[in-house]
């Protein structure tokens, strides 16, 4: 298996080199050359596996002979070791037409743990093994840094150093990343919005002597690994969802911001698994509920809602979409993400568009349609669902047909987002790993939204020796 550039200028790449490029270094995202399909005797095969057992096989498909399969058995095992759930992501249903998937019972109680886990014992692997110096560098809406700092700190020959929005993600994220006092971690809070944040992350990995000289790696899900090790929880909650549907068609609800999220769902749907519709959540930056609706991806006005994972105006994986939108034409993509840099938007009409909505459902909740959620649930089902969750919800509703069953997924614990839930009336009761962080220290540096000043403090924080 090989993997190539969205914009068609990088030499194929074998999967460990993948992973260690991140974005893709003529500034595109890497894919894999040909997308594995999946027969219907396999998925019936893989449809009674275990989690880890699921992830093996599918893995499997996209790593072949890099790593030896002991080797990725033991990391996969020792990745959910720490999960709450022995299921790792278990589906409950609510009622006749929706399940929802939890995925919130890693050690940040956020769906980011899924793939950074992995991820963090996988760069440790490649370190000790081949003896790779990895200095990863990511962005945060909020979910990501804590679970990406959880998976690799006080791992020897990494160091992580993350971006998050200054006061625009929750106190408990805040307190899960800056709360971490190991000497291979830098936290950074920038003082701007995500989008910010991650135009640094991306200028700092489209320059290519920076890059290389620093041993820069990714975390975000710029990474291809992220969006595999993602793909994995839909077969799984496609098949522990069958029963209960008794034939009628599956549907999967997914909140999303930076479009990584979604593309693992169409990523596994092009695999071959037979997934209805996908359904796109976002709240009230609804830059994906617009270009489904309307075919126009123009970043707009960011604002603040009580989903602060999903305010995000400019989502990376669109660029992968766009890819297999256009049937694989590097050319094509490259010039419309030309387009994009230049003329701010891209707009697509007629039986363009007609794809994308053949290819997604999308709807952005408001923030008062987000609270109304997660009132309602609770009352009726007594079951608390996070802000985001809610948006998915949201979106359940409004796009789940007759006769039809949707899995909605659970991307956070509530107790992450407990300034919704308050909002709500409602009082909940903290995971003592939540609680415990009130009472500790926090270890941060506040700048700038300065790509020189990030640039200082990563190459003072490079020369400090772990």
């Amino acid at each position: 298996m090989k993997y190539i550039s969205t914009r068609g200028q990088v030499e194929p790449k074998g999967f460990i080199d993948t992973v260690l490029m991140g974005l893709a270094d003529d500034g595109g995202l890497m894919v894999p050359e040909k997308v594995p399909t999946v027969s219907e005797s396999t998925l019936q095969a893989w449809s009674k596996l275990s989690y880890i057992d699921l992830f093996l096989n599918i893995f499997a498909l996209y790593v072949e002979d890099e790593i030896p399969a002991d080797d990725l058995r033991q990391l996969a095992e020792k990745s959910y070791a720490n999960f709450r759930h022995p299921e790792v992501a278990p589906v409950r249903q609510i009622n006749d037409s929706l399940h929802i998937m939890e995925l919130f019972h890693g050690p940040t109680f956020a769906f980011k743990d899924v793939a950074l886990q992995f991820m963090g014992e996988f760069y440790s692997y490649i370190s000790k093994k081949y003896g790779e110096v990895i200095h990863i560098l990511g962005a945060t809406s909020g979910d990501t840094g804590a679970a990406a700092i959880q998976g690799v700190r006080g791992k020897e020959g990494i160091k992580i150093c993350i971006l998050h929005p200054h006061n625009r993600v929750s106190k408990v994220q805040e307190l899960q990343m800056t709360t971490v006092d190991d000497q291979n971690v830098l936290n950074l809070s920038v003082k701007g919005n995500f989008d910010d944040c991650q135009k640094i992350i991306k200028d700092l990995f489209a320059d290519l002597p920076f890059k290389k000289q620093h041993h820069l790696r990714a975390i975000n899900s710029i990474n291809f690994v992220r969006i595999l090790a993602q793909t994995v929880y839909y077969f799984y909650a496609y098949f522990r969802t069958q029963e209960a549907a008794a034939g009628r068609p599956i549907n999967i609800c997914v909140p999303s911001g930076n479009f990584g999220n979604i593309f693992s769902g169409f990523l596994a749907q092009k695999m071959g698994l037979p997934i209805n519709k996908l359904i796109i959540a976002t709240n009230e930056n609804n830059i994906l509920e617009r270009f489904v609706k309307t075919g126009e991806y123009k970043p707009g006005d960011f604002r603040s809602t009580h989903s602060p994972s999903m305010d995000i105006q400019v989502a990376s994986n669109f660029e992968r979409y766009l890819y297999y939108f256009l049937n694989e034409d590097a050319a094509k993509v490259s010039a419309y993400m030309q387009q994009l840099q230049s003329e701010g938007q891209i707009v697509l009409s007629g039986a363009d568009l007609e794809q994308v909505q053949q290819d997604f459902a999308a709807h952005g909740a408001s923030n008062a349609e987000c609270l109304d959620e997660i009132r309602k649930y609770k009352q009726q089902y007594d079951y608390l669902l996070d802000p985001h969750t809610a948006c998915g919800i949201a979106a359940y509703e409004l796009y789940n047909g007759d006769n039809e069953v949707c899995v909605t997924l659970a991307t956070a614990h509530p107790a992450k987002f407990d300034e919704a839930i308050i909002l709500c009336d409602i009082k909940q009761d903290f995971p003592a790993p939540i609680a415990a962080l009130f009472d500790m220290p926090q270890y941060q540096t506040v700048i700038d939204h300065d790509q020189d000043e990030v640039v200082r403090q990563l190459e003072s924080f490079y020369t400090l020796q772990v």
